[in-house]
């Protein structure tokens, strides 16, 4: 019996063992093997624990450098969660934990060395580490050299972007490191030329410096002369005359030339080199100061009024040693005329300033000539504006001699009837693709209306033809205003159309520019083809060389000039949908454009197509020539323009290209 018994407590003894090895303990350890502060992590953080808990942008850099450097496997991590604000100290012993929160009161810790989740603990037991914006700057800045290794190609181009957009010269080596492992071809050349920029500052060897400065010369590139231009700074040094001159000299300050005697004294007072001169206030302030029975160093006040007088006053207070007397302009000349003034490069060698002001000299070359083409490509476009609003007025103005005010309201139809079209049709392309013919058949349309109801009454009138559409254009827009309001309504572009072409970072021109140029390409084109391949082109020569004639040969110039009318203001109503792409849609958007049609088509020669298409070259290359010249004034720019046109006119009253036979005799 008792053997059977001890069996049984022998059986129940290993029972009891087993659980105990299998059962989680009832509290979590405050510190653990991982958690002490010999864990290589927490030891790091122990060192640098005031400067942690202080998170300072003032003194955390050294903390985030001894943590960065460090090379432990953790570090990145480390950072990451002190930089997203999950990072916290346990007030007990001061060890540092990664803190998840759990409600409003409790945080979760897990070891940072281990990854050992240790338990949940309450916020009062702990100090979170919360980094303000400049601190998780300075961290993202360190994080940098760890992403650039990154797995996920996004993360490492967002920290080479990282780097460009703040250099230092610690990111160098690690740049250059990454550079020869990248499997990307994109990132790869991004890094080399990110390399290249940094060398160009930091490297301390001036010779690799050289060679990348000269490597990127020429480059159009913001960052290339970016980086370029902090090399070229300079400070102006003070030498006496006879002592050599020291570091590395930009290039020496002449008085007279570079500047003035006045501002020369004033550095070397601002350097302490010499007494500041009287000013008008210090005098008035002494005399003030010495007053004794209404009377200044014996001179009566009401006499101070004079400032000769007033200066002999404080001269005698200076005499008497009551006040400073001041240098004269003669000690002034001599201070002056006893030192030498050089501006001195900030960087110490010779060769790397050199390089740099080579390469900035034929990158600031590179960079004027492609403006010019920038700028050309703006006249071009702004050409191709004025082509499409001018073409329609060219024709009706050539064929019927009718100066038509309400041209401009004409293409403020155009674009309304864009804007309706896409509150129909809400897909952008599809609705542009039918607006289009849509504006070509409402002012065709209305074109019609305006000849047969208005202007056939008034032919070989030309003063009230111009008050009868000038009345017209007024009430057109009085019925805009009270169909749409008075606000503007966008006219919005396709996607596909958003954004520019950028050839570099000098030259580019958006997309919705070059789709109207191409549109006015193809305009031309179709009137080349309706003018010089169809009946109406033909009848409408004739009529426009010479009415009798060609009414004499059956060719009926009332249906001409309708639908040479009609024509013209189809036109306009294209050229208003292409305009509204990128202008306000408004019920006065036309008198933006009447001026310069007009001026399009006297200069480039009324009734010619290739006349408007130069008049409008010329009026667009003029334009964006002056706004050039005169940037921050473009209304001064367009009145420039306009006395041009003058002058030119003045020697060439036909225009660019100058019509034949009834016309050219009108």
């Amino acid at each position: 019996m008792t053997r059977l018994f001890a069996a049984g407590l022998l059986v129940l003894w290993g029972c009891l063992a087993a659980m105990a090895q299998t059962l989680p303990p009832s509290d979590p350890p405050q510190a653990g093997i991982s958690t002490t502060s010999r864990a290589p992590l927490q030891q790091l953080l122990q060192s640098q624990s005031d400067l942690i808990t202080a998170s300072s942008r003032r003194t955390i850099q050294p903390a985030i450098d001894e943590i960065a450097q460090s090379g432990l496997d953790d570090v990145q991590t480390l950072l990451q969660l002190w930089q997203g604000k999950k990072l916290v100290m346990r007030k007990s012993d001061g060890l540092f934990f990664r803190g998840d929160t759990r409600g409003d009161s409790r945080y979760e810790l897990t070891d940072l060395d281990s990854g050992a989740v240790i338990g949940a603990v309450d916020k009062a037991d702990l100090k979170p580490i919360k980094p303000n914006s400049g601190v998780r700057a300075l961290i993202g800045t360190a994080l940098v050299r760890f992403q650039l290794n990154d797995p996920v190609a996004a993360i490492r181009r967002a920290a080479v972007t990282s780097i460009g957009r703040d250099p230092s010269a610690t990111a160098l080596e690690p740049l250059r490191a990454s550079t020869l492992s990248e499997a990307d071809d994109d990132l790869r050349a991004l890094k080399q030329r990110q390399e290249r920029l940094l060398t160009m500052r930091f490297d301390i060897d001036a010779q690799a410096r050289v060679a990348a400065i000269e490597d990127m010369s020429g480059d159009l590139g913001v960052d290339v002369r970016a980086a370029l231009n902090p090399l070229l700074d300079t400070t102006l040094q003070i030498y006496p005359v006879g002592a050599p001159a020291t570091g590395n000299i930009a290039a020496e300050r002449r008085i007279g030339q570079d500047f003035t005697e006045a501002d020369a004294y004033a550095v070397l007072v601002a350097a302490g080199f010499a007494e500041a001169p009287l000013q008008r206030d210090d005098i008035k302030s002494a005399l003030a100061a010495h007053i004794v029975d209404g009377r200044v160093a014996g001179i009566p006040l009401a006499q101070l009024s004079d400032a000769s007088v007033r200066r002999n006053a404080y001269d005698d207070l200076a005499v008497a040693g009551l006040v400073r007397a001041g240098p004269t302009e003669q000690e002034m000349a001599d201070t002056v005329a006893r030192y030498r003034f050089a501006d001195t490069y900030n960087e110490a060698s010779s060769a790397v300033t050199d390089a740099a002001e080579s390469a900035l000299a034929r990158s600031n070359r590179k960079v004027a000539f492609h403006k010019a083409a920038d700028l050309a490509l703006d006249a071009i476009s702004l050409a191709s504006i004025y082509f499409l609003a001018a073409i329609g007025l060219a024709i009706t103005f050539g064929v019927m001699g009718v100066i038509n005010m309400a041209h401009g309201e004409f293409i403020m139809m155009g674009a309304y009837t864009g804007y309706v079209i896409q509150l129909v049709i809400p897909d952008h392309t599809l609705s542009i693709l039918v607006a289009i013919p849509a504006a070509f058949a409402v002012t065709f349309g209305a074109g019609i209306a305006m000849e047969r109801l208005v202007i056939r009454w008034l032919y070989n009138r030309p003063l009230e033809t111009l008050l009868a559409t000038f009345g017209i254009s007024i009430a057109l827009q009085q019925l805009a205003k009270n169909i749409f309001g008075t606000q503007a309504r966008p006219l919005t572009a396709p996607g596909w159309l958003d954004g520019a072409w950028t050839l570099n970072d000098v030259v580019s021109i958006s997309y919705i520019r070059i789709a109207i140029f191409v549109l006015a390409l193809g305009f031309l084109a179709l009137l080349l083809f309706i003018i010089r391949r169809t009946r109406l082109g033909l009848e409408t020569r004739a009529v426009t060389q010479n009415r009798s004639m060609a009414a004499s040969m059956g060719i009926n110039p009332d249906r001409v000039n309708m639908l040479t009318f009609g024509l013209g203001s189809g036109i306009a109503g294209i050229a208003g949908v292409a305009i509204g792409l990128f202008a306000k849609v408004t019920s006065e958007l036309g008198n933006d454009y009447i001026v310069q049609s007009f001026m399009t088509v006297v200069v480039g020669g009324v009734g010619s197509i290739w006349g408007t298409l130069a008049g409008a070259v010329m009026i667009g290359f003029s334009q964006k020539g002056i706004e050039w010249l005169n940037p921050s004034n473009t209304l001064a720019a367009q009145t420039y323009m306009i006395v041009l046109i003058i002058i030119f006119i003045q020697f060439r009253p036909r225009g660019i290209v100058a019509l034949r036979g009834r016309a050219a005799g009108d």
